[in-house]
């Protein structure tokens, strides 16, 4: 009987060091593929996730400006709307005249 507990218990001892060396092994092939992707985008000009966020921020606070500033415009030309075309010169005026060719 003794016999047969020291023959589970090697291949009880097999078994989990062959598990060891399995999780290694996948362990480093997750590593190598990860770098394997990294390598391709980088070579292809994506950007990471950071990145395309922190471009998409600015790229709203412009927008929001744009709008600010379309609405301040408007208000502008609304409130000066009256004033604004006594101001204009007129064509032929005293202006500068265009070069001779």
């Amino acid at each position: 009987m003794q016999t047969r507990n020291k023959i589970f218990d090697d291949l009880s001892q097999l078994m989990t060091n062959a598990m060891g060396v399995a999780q290694g092994a996948k362990d480093e092939a997750e590593t190598a593929m990860k770098g394997w992707i990294d390598r391709w985008m980088a070579d292809r000009n994506f950007v990471t996730r950071e990145e395309f966020d922190a471009v998409r921020a600015m790229a709203q606070k412009a927008r929001e400006e744009n709008e600010a500033l379309k609405a301040r415009i408007s208000a502008l030309e609304a409130g000066s709307s009256g004033g604004a075309e006594a101001k204009k010169p007129k064509a032929g005026g005293k202006g500068k005249s265009a070069p001779a060719a």
